[in-house]
């Protein structure tokens, strides 16, 4: 099964913590030893900075919240941090686990205004117990990738969408657009670009009649078709054949196949029409969005198996 958006975060976050438990442990203990004491604790935390792998700030805190260091960064102390109220702050609002370490959910800074992470340990005396805390800052661009790129899952989802149009959809009726009035030749003429024409990707706005395509050729450059260039065949003649990509997911024959199932969907029903589509032949995915603001996204061959009954009655 494909790991969720929500696993692959959980996996890079297990290995960061794996990264920096340890050091801030033995950081903590050496900071037991001048707890209370500013001085002494921006002087451990200037020796042991260098030991905590991709820190921007290091910084105690007792257990109210309240710094009672300088925070330490690389270029030496910031003391107008000293006394700082951190109670409010996303990462102290989290539960630190029994063992003592928390590694935070990423959040938006509140000086850099940019996604950082905080990891706390707590700081134990032998007599008193919890005492407070070291806090560590890191930001997301100095911390290392420990995972692979995220890969977006092939299965079904559905996502609803302006809930201003969803309430007005029996209000409303299928216009008929530039791009309906030439909707086969238009399909025909995508058909050949994304099987012949070295185009991977497209989006067709059918209600603005326009679509933007992209191509394995230019990949980062999308190119944008208006409802004239869409019905005239001779647009192909300005992108070069190419052969059909042997690692697309979505078998050649099949687009043609999508292509008539999208213009059914445009054309069967006044009130629930298909406003939106796009096809990606690497991610193997169909999207589809409707009159209703709802958008679909599912595998191509789910997609083709798909009944009338699926999109405008109940069952499968």
């Amino acid at each position: 099964m494909e790991p969720s958006l929500k696993d692959s975060i959980y996996l890079q976050r297990e290995r960061l913590a794996q990264i920096l438990h340890e050091p801030l442990a033995q950081l903590a203990g050496k900071c037991v030893q001048v707890w209370g004491d500013r001085a002494g604790l921006d002087e451990v935390l200037r020796n042991g900075f260098c030991s905590i792998p991709h820190r921007t700030f290091l910084y105690c805190l007792g257990t109210d919240g309240i710094q009672i260091s300088d925070n330490v960064a690389a270029t030496g102390l910031v003391s107008e941090h000293f006394g700082r109220d951190r109670s409010s702050r996303p990462y102290m609002k989290e539960a630190v686990p029994s063992w003592g370490f928390l590694l935070s959910d990423a959040y938006i800074s509140l000086y850099a205004r940019r996604p950082s992470i905080t990891a706390l340990q707590v700081v134990r005396s032998e007599s008193q117990g919890v005492v407070g805390y070291l806090g560590a800052d890191f930001d997301l661009r100095n911390l290392p990738l420990t995972a692979e790129l995220y890969e977006e899952p092939s299965y079904w989802r559905q996502l609803k969408g302006d809930p201003a149009i969803r309430g007005g959809v029996f209000q409303q009726s299928r216009v008929e657009s530039p791009l309906d009035r030439s909707l086969d030749q238009s399909l025909s003429i995508l058909d050949e670009l994304l099987t012949q024409r070295g185009v991977f990707q497209c989006q067709v706005h059918f209600s603005s009649s326009q679509a933007t395509v992209w191509t394995v050729n230019d990949p980062l450059r999308y190119r944008l078709l208006d409802h004239e260039a869409l019905s005239d065949p001779d647009v192909c003649l300005v992108y070069p054949q190419t052969p059909y990509p042997a690692d697309a997911t979505i078998p050649q024959q099949c687009v043609g196949p999508i292509l008539l199932a999208l213009r059914s969907l445009r054309l069967t029903d006044e009130t629930f029409y298909l406003r939106m589509s796009s096809i990606n032949l690497f991610n193997g995915m169909v999207s589809v969005t409707f009159s209703c603001d709802g958008s679909h996204y599912m595998r191509y061959d789910e997609f083709l198996a798909k009944s009338h009954s699926f999109w405008f009655g109940t069952g499968n």
